[in-house]
């Protein structure tokens, strides 16, 4: 049967760490130069509603490493839900290729194809969810610190998209996750119920810039204005000034703090420039990491042998 990976919920946490290890092999062989053809024949359709610079290089170029190959849709290409429905996609897509990939505005999108599809769709983000993201971002801290569980990780500004899927990790693999933000930017409420039903007790919200952020082991942050929010760009600036992840922040949280970021950065607004090019941090990293994971989970869900 098929498998769907639109939120972190989806997937239980032994298949994380499954995954996680699966994208442990994949990076090892590659700076060793120990190539795979595990997707020879296969094909990838990339929809794109958003501009991506890591989203598109990491599943074309995973593709393209696995043996097998990506087509890229743009905005004007298809023009999802307008020029024809997106079940008349996700039904048409499944004729030809072999998993589909969304990065959407609104998450109904991705649920729409995953529900009319007969392959594969991966959530590759909408305006609810970024699982491929955090996943990376996972695996990072997981070849940084090793377990997760019990681990504390403070993420510093808008209740969004990315704040909701770092909530549904923490409660699959067993971290205390405290999401600092301002009043009236709290993450969705049916979110947090998601969280806290999948066992995540120690996922909490607050505006104690302070005390959320004391000896935390892990600094995230995102920018203040997603895309689609642009409108509200300024307004945001003023409201987030006081979250921004700076020196003092940083000295606020434990010694050996990891500070991360799904990048692009707004420098000078959410995160300052010290701090994202400092010893601390591991943005790079991360955006490395996006490559591996979205390998391991391609070839997972096409059930490569190897991968299971």
């Amino acid at each position: 049967m098929k498998r769907d990976i639109l939120t972190l919920g989806d997937v239980t946490r032994e298949e994380l760490a499954h995954l996680m290890d699966v994208a442990a092999r994949l990076k090892g062989d590659r700076k060793h130069g120990r190539r795979h053809a595990w997707l020879q024949g296969r094909t990838l359709a990339m929809i794109f509603e958003k501009p991506s610079l890591r989203t598109r290089v990491t599943f074309e170029t995973g593709m393209i490493q696995l043996g097998g190959m990506a087509i890229y849709l743009g905005p004007a290409d298809i023009l999802l839900g307008q020029r024809e429905s997106v079940p008349d996609i996700g039904k048409n897509l499944s004729l030809w290729v072999d998993a589909i990939m969304a990065r959407t505005f609104a998450h109904q999108s991705v649920v729409d194809l995953a529900t009319s599809s007969s392959v594969p769709v991966i959530n590759g983000l909408s305006d609810l969810y970024h699982p491929c993201q955090v996943l990376a971002d996972c695996f990072t801290l997981r070849e940084l610190r090793g377990d997760l569980a019990g681990m504390s990780v403070a993420f510093v500004g808008d209740g969004n998209n990315m704040a909701h899927s770092w909530m549904l990790a923490a409660a699959r693999l067993g971290f205390r996750l405290t999401v600092v933000c301002p009043e009236g930017y709290e993450p969705h409420p049916d979110v947090l119920a998601a969280a806290h039903a999948l066992g995540g007790t120690g996922v909490e919200v607050t505006h104690d810039i302070e005390g959320g952020t004391r000896g935390a082991d892990v600094l995230y942050t995102d920018v203040w204005a997603s895309m689609g929010q642009e409108n509200e760009a300024e307004h945001r600036r003023k409201v987030f000034a006081a979250y921004q992840v700076n020196a003092k922040m940083v000295a606020n949280a434990a010694k050996d703090v990891l500070v991360m970021h799904c990048l692009p950065a707004h420098r000078g607004e959410e995160i300052t420039s010290d701090v994202i090019d400092g010893p601390h941090s591991v943005v790079l990293q991360e955006s490395e990491n996006r490559l591996h994971v979205q390998k391991a989970l391609i070839a997972w869900l096409l059930g490569v042998k190897e991968a299971q």
